[in-house]
């Protein structure tokens, strides 16, 4: 990857971007953004205001490839980016450092932002990016912004006032550019994707589109007389070498025996001894959850009455058959009124038999008897019914039989969603929190998800969470040193168990998970942070909504891509088949929804309420397929491929080729 700078501040050939922040989802967003998107970047970062100070810019960093791997390494920690090049070389115009005491309109011009391609707002005050996206829409009407926002609802009609200012202003917009104008995204809903599939498949290399949740899974070379998987469709073919110890994975010299990306189905017959990469849903292939809905309010029977109390009254309802056949015998009436009369006796309600035969008095006898062991039966049900209906939206406690599911502990932002996007994939799951007034609280209650509350550091939670028996662990808490905790005391009592765990600090990250690495081989550990996996999605959002998603495939990047096939004349009119261009581009599925009902972004998240909702795109097309011009189809593409597509708008040099 070259180190030169691509341009100097505002030459139109290299896309401007803007980002507002100081923590560490900014640094990393302006590392990906200059390191891998090759864009001019300035970071606006908040300083404590001076008397009589103005705005500061500085470059950072000399144009060589020691001063990227210094601002990957500022990114990945809480360091802020370099302000002077480490070896005291030329200045590297590609990323700039703005200091200011707000985001006024005169800090945002300084910026750049009258002339720049985006804005990304990513300040952990949701009030701050909200009044500096009105200001920078006011000066730049066609500036696309990208803001960070935990509300959801909130930012949908952000979204809306924001567009529309821009449509005011500046009429003549293209619609394809105001569909991409603002885009609020949440960093706790960029990265619930990418955590659902760690625990579930063990991988982040995943791809949110039209709600369904996907993955690259590698498939090792097929035996003699065995078939691969071909998932939904062939990504890659994996380099010669991967599986020879001598050789170099993915050398960009390697040739034939490299990486190809989007092979044909003969290149892909023929490359016997190599693996691939295909493309499939994340699915859980563990212990399913029961048929019913957990998010429906019904109360089922064997809920409302417990597995004792049932049995008595079936013992209490064969006591009462056994008595009116009895009856009916000795005392020759029909079989209805023999019945009848046992009820009437058992309820103590019918005359004493003072003139009956002897049998029929002791059957009276035998009634009231039964009679009497009723009440306290009854009166039990009634007892443990109004105690189930008082507890039915209270939290659900773990059942005794629950095996092969996922603990989450930590119902925070990222734990909220997280959970979200498990229900929808029908994963079982336990939560734990220590706070009974968590925001994930409600919605633990509504999903009737089994939730422990308690210190999962305490001897014991974990134990009644059902660890020993669960799939996977995610400790997604705010605090490293809980998760760590939690992870080592899970492994302890389960090594095999899949594990992964928030932290905040990635040196601190890759030294745990080395360490657990080697302490337990045989099982899958991953450290995640919130900040790595949410900047890959914001920095997508900067470049447009064209850009679903990108998948590493050793070190190419493959790119997932939604366009409407009108004003493209390699997709118009063709089949699907016609359409695949090997190693450029493939279709991969179709966009079913009606034009004025189409979701503006495929790669955003559906909020979760409990509902069962088909995916809005159909997979698996048939070859045969004519592309219409009204369709919108989803690619798996190349950086170049995309370019081509777009012709007189071509792809961004943003976009990687390799990674």
């Amino acid at each position: 990857m070259s180190s030169s700078p691509q341009g100097p501040p505002g030459d139109p050939a290299v896309p401007h971007m803007i980002v507002c922040g100081d923590d560490a989802l900014a640094h990393r967003l302006a590392a990906e953004l200059h390191e891998v998107y090759r864009t001019q970047v300035t970071v606006v970062v908040p300083v404590a205001a001076q008397a009589g100070e103005t705005p500061r810019l500085r470059t950072t960093g000399p144009a060589r490839a020691s001063a990227l791997l210094g601002r990957v390494a500022a990114a990945v920690g809480r360091a802020p980016l370099p302000r002077q090049g480490a070896s005291g070389g030329a200045p590297d115009t590609g990323v700039r450092v703005m200091e200011a005491p707000d985001l006024a309109d005169d800090v945002l011009t300084e910026a750049g932002a009258t002339r720049a391609t985006a804005l990304a707002l990513v300040h952990d005050d949701d009030e701050t990016n909200i009044h500096a996206a009105l200001r920078a829409r006011r000066l730049n009407p066609r500036l696309r912004l990208v803001i960070r926002l935990y509300n959801r609802k909130l930012g949908q009609h952000l979204e809306d006032l924001l567009d529309q200012a821009a449509v005011v202003a500046d009429p003549g917009m293209d619609p394809a550019e105001l569909d991409a104008a603002t885009t609020v995204l949440s960093d706790a809903d960029t990265v619930a994707p990418a955590l659902a599939a760690t625990a579930v498949a063990g991988t982040r290399k995943v791809v949110q589109a039209g709600g369904l949740l996907l993955h690259a899974a590698e498939r090792t070379p097929p035996g003699r007389d065995e078939v691969a998987d071909p998932g939904l469709c062939t990504l890659a073919l994996l380099s010669s070498t991967t599986s020879n110890p001598g050789g170099s994975e993915g050398s960009d010299s390697s040739g034939d025996d490299g990486p190809r990306l989007l092979p044909g189905d003969a290149e892909v017959a023929a490359a016997t001894g190599r693996g691939t990469v295909v493309l499939e849903a994340v699915s859980f292939t563990g212990t399913p959850l029961p048929p019913r809905r957990l998010g429906s309010r019904r109360v089922p029977l064997a809920s409302l009455f417990s597995r004792r109390l049932r049995w008595s009254v079936a013992g209490m309802v064969t006591a009462v058959l056994a008595l009116a056949l009895a009856s009916w015998r000795f005392t020759g009436d029909d079989l209805p009124h023999a019945a009848y009369l046992t009820v009437l006796d058992v309820l103590a309600i019918d005359d004493p038999a003072l003139d009956e035969p002897t049998g029929r008095k002791v059957l009276q006898l035998l009634s009231g008897l039964v009679g009497l062991l009723l009440l306290p039966v009854l009166v039990a049900a009634a007892l443990e019914a109004l105690g189930t209906f008082r507890t039915a939206s209270a939290l659900r406690r773990p059942p005794r039989g629950l095996s092969g599911h996922v603990v989450l502990l930590g119902l925070g932002k990222v734990g909220t969603r997280v959970l979200a996007r498990l229900r929808e994939l029908d994963i079982p799951v336990v939560c734990v929190e220590e706070d009974p007034e968590a925001r994930g609280i409600p919605l633990a209650r509504r999903l009737g998800v089994p939730t422990v509350v308690g210190d999962v550091t305490q001897e014991g939670v974990l134990e009644a969470a059902k660890i020993r028996r669960a799939h996977a662990l995610l400790a997604l808490t705010s605090s490293d040193i809980t998760n760590l905790e939690a992870t080592l005391y899970a492994r302890s009592v389960k090594p095999d168990l899949r594990v992964a765990l928030r932290l905040y600090d990635d040196h601190f990250a890759t030294a745990v998970y080395r360490t657990l690495r080697a302490a337990h081989p045989q099982a899958l550990t991953r450290s995640r942070s919130v900040s790595t996996l949410a900047a890959p999605a914001f920095a997508g959002a900067m470049m447009g909504r064209q850009v679903l998603g990108a998948i590493p495939v050793e070190r190419k990047v493959l790119l997932f891509a939604a366009l409407h096939v009108a004003g493209h004349p390699q997709l118009e009119d063709r089949t699907v088949a016609e359409a695949f261009k090997p190693g450029a581009w493939r279709v991969i599925a179709l966009d079913a929804a009606e034009p004025a009902d189409r979701r503006r972004d495929l790669a955003a998240a559906l909020p979760y309420d409990g509902a069962d909702r088909e995916p809005g795109l159909v997979w698996d097309l048939h070859p045969g397929y004519v592309l219409k011009p009204h369709d919108r189809v989803v690619l798996a593409t190349t950086r170049q491929g995309l370019g081509e597509l777009l012709g007189a708008n071509p792809v961004p040099r943003g976009i990687p080729e390799t990674g």
